[in-house]
């Protein structure tokens, strides 16, 4: 089960600051090669996974989000290769719940 409390922290921090304390580790935000989007990896539990800065450029309905000024992180399950939540504005929504994985999963980046 995922800490929505935590993503959504973890979110934020991403968007306004160059690191992210997670747990009472501070972690320093990089940007990817491509877009120079922002992103961070943490463990939650036993699990490794990225904050990743929504690509305003995707046209998606997230992406579209990031466009209109919407503060937008996606997180992706390492180990899995897999996109499990959203965070717009701090609210985080977690994927598999009405959400269909591999369309979000294409929605980033």
């Amino acid at each position: 089960m995922l800490d929505t409390s935590l993503l959504s922290s973890i979110a934020r921090q991403l968007m306004s600051a160059d690191e992210v304390e997670v747990q009472g580790e501070r972690l320093f935000v990089r940007r990817t090669r491509g877009r120079c989007l922002k992103t961070v990896t943490f463990t939650m539990g036993v699990r490794q996974y990225a904050a990743i800065e929504q690509n305003p450029e995707k046209p998606s309905r997230w992406g579209g989000l990031a466009r209109s000024g919407h503060e937008v992180v996606q997180f992706k399950d390492v180990q899995a290769n897999r996109f499990v939540a959203v965070a717009v504005d701090g609210e985080v929504t977690v994927y598999g719940r009405g959400e269909s994985r591999d369309q979000t999963a294409a929605d980033t980046g």
